[in-house]
């Protein structure tokens, strides 16, 4: 369609470069969180904590980008419940999601967030001077380390 119209307006085709983005990168990416703690307000809500959160994933502190997520060892099992899934940063917008429908999580369990492929890396931050986590990419059935996990000598070797 390009073609026809310069073509039609007798001008020079412009080379023309797209960037599929977030459409192919997106669900490409699964970050695992391992759950710390679960606290019930009874007839409020229930909090998952998790080891991670808006220093790792700070969409939806910035714009409430919903996330499919799931708990690895109860994949198929029925979500029985809505649940607000917090960061460790213990901040008010720290979130990764508010009612999530889970299955009944257990600490320890490791809870799956899908298609963050395409931002989460890029947007992590050392808020709170926390490490940003590793990067592991996996291929036919191999798994390797793209990005190593920080250590906080790392956050802290620019400190003077």
């Amino acid at each position: 369609m390009v073609l026809e119209i310069c073509g039609e307006s007798g001008i020079n085709a412009p080379e023309i470069i797209l960037e599929p983005g977030r459409s192919i990168v997106g669900p490409a990416g699964i970050t695992l969180y391992t759950i710390g703690a679960i606290k019930e307000i009874p007839g409020i809500r229930t909090y998952v904590t998790v080891d991670g959160g808006m220093t790792d994933n700070p969409r939806y502190a910035l714009y409430q980008s919903k996330y499919e997520m799931l708990i690895a060892s109860q994949a198929s099992a029925p979500k029985t419940g809505g649940y607000t899934v917090a960061g460790r940063c213990c901040e008010t917008g720290d979130l990764l999601g508010e009612g999530v429908p889970l299955p009944k999580p257990n600490v320890g369990e490791v809870l799956a967030v899908l298609s963050t492929g395409a931002y989460n890396y890029a947007m992590a931050s050392h808020y709170n001077r926390l490490p940003n986590p590793a990067v592991v990419m996996v291929k036919d059935g191999q798994s390797r380390v793209i990005v190593r996990r920080e250590t906080y000598q790392d956050v802290a070797r620019n400190d003077v």
